[in-house]
């Protein structure tokens, strides 16, 4: 009988995919990757018009938080389920929830049922992305991303780019309305693709159970705290039982969901992920940082309508910079990590020019010229390009075999908490902001941004200086805040550990090293090198 070594490398070395393997592979993946990127690009240049049409500019940010919410919520269980059931089911099985929330949400006649629907999205939209990253990195090592990192950019640079300028056209020459209805044909392809390129992905043979008690405790302590930062200041004081309450609930729910993840035997966020410092590291900075790049895709439009006087198509004309510059970003680090093994510098560099470009936004007003706006723009796409992919590679890295779809989700799950808390956090600043600007002899509060646009247009003139100054001024108090979020995932980004990225991709490591995996308790740390 061959030795033990000898078995695990033959299985390993079977288990490899070819290159044409792994391009019809990425071909059903990247689809509905490119589903989840567009709905993210396409949405934020009509969010002024939505809130138009359906009178709830106050409720503005859930359209984008209450998608996040629940795909941050559900990022968990789809990566802790595909480890133990394979990646394929749940993949379409994402896909189908996206396309049926996105017809609702094409149908909603109000900014409740537009913000439901968009929930019910963000349960198919927290598998997309999350799903697409796990079975790259079943297939391709860490170390070989940067070969194939021109097929995955690709995916975002048209999404990217396609996406805020489809969103301002159908805002302003058909309806808001299409931003949905597009993603039916483009779902449905995405769903057959799966389920003939997905058919090789490995599939456990094992049926575990699934923490569903965790899951409904991280729901409702996601929730809780999202309130408060939604609520707090805008909606009642911070001070009111309500918000005092929401926040004590938050932090109780966040206890029992830790004392779950300790004692269940399959947790969906495993404590012993957590024990390595390269995802504990990466996870943190992921989610501050998040809080400021989602910020920026979800409130620069807004931004360059409200202030620089734009309209909802050109807004996505001077947003493409931002995308494009986050895909030249992405294929770079992917490019820098193939040649080099390396990760650590990259996090940092970007977050040095997304800092300093929030701040050169912090001083733009309606004069400013548009051609400094799309520089800042485009530096920050770079810097948050550079960002991203490299601490998910330094976490897949980092991470045994049989976590990847939970070191996967757990990554993402904090880039989605942070989004979420960052994009109801900064909404909140921009209207305690712009409510402290005006003058109270003017009359105007921030409520007038009920209106959209148009509203603002039909404005006296007088009244209409007064509010672009202040809305100016409370930008500006964004943008700092952004700026301050960036610095402190700097500082995090700091204490990352440089290690030698793999060569080898997790499907193979794991069927080359089953026997070898010691089966620990969950709170135990495992090597992580090879």
């Amino acid at each position: 009988m061959p030795p033990l070594e000898s078995r695990s490398s033959e299985r390993a070395e079977a288990s490899a995919f070819a290159h044409r393997e792994v391009l019809a592979i990425l071909a059903g993946v990247l689809l509905g990757m490119f589903l989840a990127a567009l709905d993210q690009t396409i949405v934020a240049t009509a969010l002024p018009t939505i809130a138009g049409e359906l009178k709830g500019a106050e409720h503005l940010s859930w359209i984008v938080a209450g998608y996040l919410l629940t795909s941050t919520a559900s990022t968990p269980v789809y990566g802790k389920l595909s480890d133990l059931y394979g990646r394929r089911a749940l993949f379409r099985l994402a896909i189908a929830l996206f396309v049926a929330a996105s017809a609702l949400c094409a149908l909603a006649e109000t900014m409740t049922q537009l913000v439901l629907a968009r929930a019910l999205q963000g349960l198919g939209g927290g598998g997309l992305i999350t799903m697409a990253q796990a079975v790259i990195a079943d297939v391709i090592s860490p170390r070989e991303r940067g070969r194939y990192q021109a097929y995955i950019s690709g995916v975002w640079a048209v999404a990217s780019v396609g996406g805020p300028v489809l969103g301002g056209f159908f805002s302003d020459y058909l309806s808001w309305r299409w931003i949905f209805w597009i993603n039916l044909p483009l779902g449905l392809a995405a769903l057959a693709l799966a389920h003939f390129s997905l058919r090789r992905l490995p599939r456990p043979q094992a049926r575990r159970s699934v923490d569903y008690s965790g899951a409904m405790l991280l729901v409702g302590a996601v929730t809780s705290l999202l309130l408060v930062t939604t609520w707090g200041g805008v909606v009642m004081p911070w001070s009111s039982p309500v918000i005092l309450g929401l926040a004590l609930a938050g932090v109780a729910l966040i206890a029992l969901f830790v004392l779950q993840e300790l004692r269940t035997a399959e947790p969906l966020l495993p404590p012993r992920l957590f024990v390595d410092r390269v995802i504990r590291v990466a996870c943190i900075a992921s989610f501050v940082s998040s809080m400021a790049m989602f910020g920026a895709t979800v409130f620069l439009p807004v931004f360059l309508q409200l202030v620089m006087n734009v309209s909802a198509s050109r807004s996505g004309l001077l947003v493409i910079p931002l995308m494009a510059g986050t895909v030249v970003g992405a294929y770079s680090a992917g490019q820098v990590m193939r040649a080099t093994g390396h990760y650590k510098r990259l996090p940092l560099a970007g977050l040095s020019v997304v800092t300093v470009f929030f701040l050169v936004l912090a001083t733009a007003t309606a004069t400013t010229p548009p051609w400094l706006a799309m520089v800042s723009m485009g530096a920050l796409g770079i810097g948050f390009g550079l960002l991203m992919p490299a601490m998910l590679v330094s976490v897949q890295n980092a991470a045994q075999p049989r976590d990847i779809g939970a070191a996967t989700s757990s990554i993402a799950f904090f880039r989605s908490l942070g989004g979420s808390f960052g994009v109801a956090a900064l909404w909140s600043v921009l209207l305690a902001s712009l409510s402290a600007a005006l003058p109270e002899s003017s009359g105007i509060g921030p409520e007038v941004l009920r209106g959209g646009p148009e509203a603002l247009a039909g404005m006296a003139p007088e009244s209409r200086a007064i509010l672009g100054e202040a809305l100016a001024s409370a930008f500006h108090v964004l943008f700092l805040a952004s700026a301050a979020l960036t610095v402190v995932g700097f500082l995090i980004a700091l204490r990352l550990e440089e290690r030698t990225l793999r060569t080898t991709p997790a499907q193979a490591r794991r069927l080359g090293t089953a026997a070898e995996v010691p089966r620990l308790n969950s709170r135990v740390p495992e090597e992580s090198s090879e």
